[in-house]
Formats: C-alpha cells, structure tokens, sequence
C-alpha cells in the first residue's frame, strides 16, 4: 500500500475536485434516469435550493460531466443530461450506495435470483479473472 498527500495528483484527488459534493451526487443520480429540465431535478433531490442546483449544474458543466440542451429560446431554458463522463460515474455512485446500505442506512443491492446481497470486485478484463485486493496498486489519500 502507498500513502501519498493530496499535494499529488492522485485521480481520487481529480475526482473528488470534480463531484466531491453531496448535491453533485445526488444530481448525477437524478441523471442517471436520463435528462432532466431545472424544475425536475428540483423536484428529484429533496431539499436543493434552486441557487445550489444553478450552482451545481454550471460546475458539472464545466466539468465536462453534465450538458445542457437547450429546449427553450425564450427565455432560454435547458434540459441537463450526462455525457459518457457523467454516465461512467454510475458505477462509483452505486458502490457509495452499497457502502452507506452497509453502514445501516438503507437496503443493499441484491442478486435478483437469490436475495443475497451483492459484492463489487475488481475484474481484469486482459485475463478474464477477478482481483483479490493484494493483486492491485492501491493509493491512499492522507
């Protein structure tokens, strides 16, 4: 295991500069489902002050996580949509979710065919095989 500072520009440093926020991920949740006018994603994550979400979308915008398509001239309206970028962080929301459903706050995911919660691994994709957690280069942030 290394320890590096968060001087180093480690990519949980990047992300966590990206989406490190709690209505950044509750957003990116919401978009998920797929794309979203202002007043929806009001509507989808609970308690967001219409300022924070204006906030929020500008700097997953900016971020290259979220695009906004206008809809609307006048007044200029937008529906606000994942791109690939956005999308791929479904997996790291769902193993959050996982994380806080261990935690005692909420169901875990389930294997539909049995009930049994389910487990995420590190698969190589090169040699067909699933990773124990010594058979990976690990950073940990200090």
């Amino acid at each position: 295991m290394r320890i590096v500072s968060t001087s180093d520009a480690s990519p949980l440093v990047h992300a966590a500069e990206r989406v490190g926020d709690r209505w950044i991920l509750l957003l990116i949740e919401a978009l998920l489902e797929g794309p979203h006018r202002f007043g929806e994603l009001q509507n989808s994550v609970d308690g967001i002050a219409p300022n924070i979400l204006s906030n929020r979308l500008k700097q997953l915008e900016r971020n290259q996580v979220v695009i906004a398509r206008p809809y609307q001239q006048r007044p200029p309206r937008y529906a606000y949509e994942l791109t690939a970028s956005g999308y791929a962080l479904g997996g790291a929301l769902r193993l959050l979710a996982q994380w806080g459903a261990h935690e005692g706050q909420g169901e875990p995911l389930r294997h539909h065919t049995c009930g049994t919660p389910a487990e995420a691994r590190w698969y190589c994709p090169t040699c067909s095989a699933v990773l124990a957690d010594s058979e990976t280069d690990e950073n940990i942030i200090v």
